[in-house]
């Protein structure tokens, strides 16, 4: 049973964005002070990928750990109210995931997924997204 009355979590849940969440801000702060440029949500491109880099044909997904389901992770919990609803609702994310990610490979885009997990505390996602960034820079 939810603790929080209806009205109350409909307007928490209203307040949840998709698009320039803070980990999102973090992602893009980073890359610019590397000197990387970027495009924002392309929608032209399967799945309207977090950030595009358009010279290195790179997506970037940054993803929440509760919305996508990271595996193995503690922010990854299914609600104990309608646990139905939301499997059912964490799979269909997963499997749009899936699809855009195929999508776009099939384009010729590489796709990079940066976790919300990956940005708290010490923010060790920063470092291997910036290492794939080169990796694909250089090949």
């Amino acid at each position: 049973m939810d603790i929080v009355a209806p009205p109350r979590r409909s307007e928490m849940m209203s307040g949840i964005r998709g698009k320039n969440t803070r980990p999102e801000l973090l992602v893009r702060k980073f890359l610019h002070a590397q000197g990387y440029r970027y495009r924002l949500h392309r929608k032209e491109l399967p799945g309207t990928p977090d950030i595009v880099l358009p010279k290195l044909r790179i997506c970037i997904f940054v993803h929440g750990c509760f919305w996508h389901q990271h595996e193995a992770c503690k922010y990854a919990t299914i609600p104990k109210t309608r646990p139905d609803f939301w499997e059912a609702k964490f799979k269909k994310n997963k499997d749009r995931d899936k699809k855009a990610n195929d999508a776009l490979s099939r384009l010729g885009w590489s796709v990079l997924t940066v976790w919300e997990c990956e940005l708290k505390g010490r923010a060790q996602g920063l470092p291997r997204l910036l290492a794939a960034l080169e990796r694909a820079s250089r090949g």
